[in-house]
């Protein structure tokens, strides 16, 4: 039985809630209109001065959002019971594109390539605390964007790779990584591809990094953070239905059901898959503080079904999250994965079947700490990067050399020299022009650290993976990481790139032998 579209399990209920955010959707538009009276840096300036747009539209819009006060309160005490109803996320079906083709086994090598960012679609009012407007039209922009890139997405093997087949590659000076294994066995061997083979981010150490104005064609999963306007929401799924056929979107509790605030926003994740989804779950953090208590930040778990052979489920699991935001929480983060390593490993005991074969295992999102700020020290040294693999990532304090941050100062996102994809990818494979524009690192007690005059940027936007060592299992390498430019002046981060070459090892199951008579 396939997922069903609407969070509610009966069509009056959804009536009910659609009704009441009819009703509160005028108070919302004012409210949302008397914070978008400041300014952010890219903003041109209008015909009238903006002090006297303030002094006319500020008391006007208030005095409306007084008046209408009365209908919102009414509106949201009918509302928030019907919460208690809600399935925490809605689902998109778009049937009739040409399906991807399914994974066999044994077969070719196959390349995986998922996307994951923050987007920065907040209402209009709060989006320009991060200093970026016009949420609308980033997410047309946004949403045409990631669509042209997935299009033509025709899975193939990997070139130079006879018969399709994976070819073995290791690290320089040797057959293979050798790593502890996330789940105590003594070693495991992870095959990453030559860095000679794999291209560079230019004027950096020779890796799997690269640079890249566009996001790379045929992509598989689409992983977005702070999806927080509906409208904003709508228009993503209008763009990237046609090829995404599954889109997971409106994520997250409301009211007072499962955290221990009152939550008026969604999670704002956000989740397009070429791939069916066999199961989805979505948990809300408890121990959220300050204004990340106002939305229902958590961790949505999903199975993808990638193919299926002799009975046997050829699945992929995909783990997406958005953090504690304030720098200064470092043990409400700690705290928050420490619940996500839990939930995650829950939602595949539950929905694992004998005989599933795992292709792969992702987790990803805007973490909001990185590994070059004293300050994040706690959560650098996490249990998760013991379990899941960060391509980027070193050790604690050390990332690899060609990583870079991805987070952008927001007071310069609108400057020339970061203004346009293009001009924005020079800048970055600058070293010294790009530390003018990337946040640099904190210090312990969360403020900026002005003494920091060498850094890469603060990287707090992660994609991790891990292996599956069970018999049957398919062996995972990881080919490229992207850092996307694509999106400049849309957002104050860098969306990140993951391209996994996925190979089976697994032979198909002997035929039952008949003793002669």
């Amino acid at each position: 039985m396939g997922l069903r579209e609407s969070p509610y399990s009966s069509r009056v209920l959804g009536g009910l809630d659609t009704t009441m955010r009819a009703l509160l959707f005028p108070g919302y538009w004012l409210a949302n209109e008397v914070l978008a009276l400041q300014r952010c840096t890219g903003e041109k300036p209008r015909c009238a001065p903006y002090g006297l747009e303030v002094a006319v539209r500020g008391p006007l819009l208030l005095l409306l959002l007084l008046l209408y006060s009365p209908v919102s309160l009414l509106a949201l005490l009918l509302w928030l019971p019907l919460q208690g109803a809600r399935r925490p996320f809605a689902y998109q079906h778009t049937p009739g594109r040409a399906r991807p083709e399914a994974w066999a086994l044994p077969g070719p090598a196959r390349t995986l390539r998922l996307l994951s960012g923050n987007v920065c679609l907040l209402p209009e009012g709060l989006a320009k605390f991060s200093n970026v407007w016009r949420t609308q039209w980033r997410a047309r922009h946004i949403g045409q964007s990631l669509a042209q890139a997935a299009q033509c997405s025709t899975p193939c093997a990997p070139t130079g790779a006879p018969n399709g087949l994976a070819m073995p590659h290791g690290l320089p000076g040797g057959p293979a990584a050798v790593l502890g294994h996330p789940w105590g066995d003594p070693v495991v061997t992870v095959e990453l591809l030559p860095v000679e083979e794999v291209g560079a981010v230019a004027g950096e150490a020779n890796g799997p990094g690269e640079i890249a104005v566009r996001c790379p064609p045929n992509l598989d999963l689409l992983c977005l953070q702070e999806v927080f306007d509906l409208r904003a929401s709508a228009h993503l799924r209008h763009f990237l239905a046609p090829q995404f056929e599954h889109i997971i979107h409106d994520v997250g509790t409301y009211g007072l059901q499962g955290c221990s605030a009152l939550k008026l926003l969604n999670s704002g994740l956000f989740l397009a898959s070429r791939y069916p989804l066999l199961a989805v779950e979505f948990h809300c953090y408890p121990n959220a503080t300050g204004e990340d208590a106002l939305c229902a930040k958590g961790l949505l778990c999903v199975q993808v079904q990638l193919g299926a052979c002799q009975g046997r489920r050829v699945i992929g699991y995909l783990n997406c999250t958005h953090l504690q935001a304030p720098e200064a929480d470092g043990p409400i983060r700690h705290e928050q994965l420490n619940l996500s390593l839990r939930w995650t490993q829950l939602f595949q005991d539950s929905h694992a079947q004998p005989g599933d074969v795992v292709a792969f295992d992702i987790f990803c999102g805007d973490l909001n700490f990185d590994t070059c700020s004293p300050g994040d020290a706690m959560e650098q040294g996490h249990e998760i990067f013991s379990r899941y693999i960060d391509p980027c990532r070193l050790g604690p304090c050390q990332d690899e050399p060609w990583a870079i941050g991805t987070l952008m100062n927001p007071l310069r996102i609108y400057d020339e020299a970061v203004a346009t994809p293009e001009s924005l990818k020079r800048t970055l494979e600058n070293p010294e022009e790009r530390r003018k524009y990337l946040a640099g690192p904190l210090q312990a007690e969360g403020s900026a650290n002005l003494l920091a005059t060498w850094h890469k940027g603060r990287r707090i936007d992660y994609t991790l993976y891990r292996q599956h060592w069970r018999p049957g299992h398919l062996k995972t390498a990881v080919e490229k990481v992207f850092f996307f430019t694509q999106l400049a002046t849309c957002s104050d981060h860098l969306p990140v790139g993951l391209q996994l070459l996925v190979s089976s090892e697994v032979e198909p199951e002997a035929p039952a032998r008949k003793d002669p008579l």
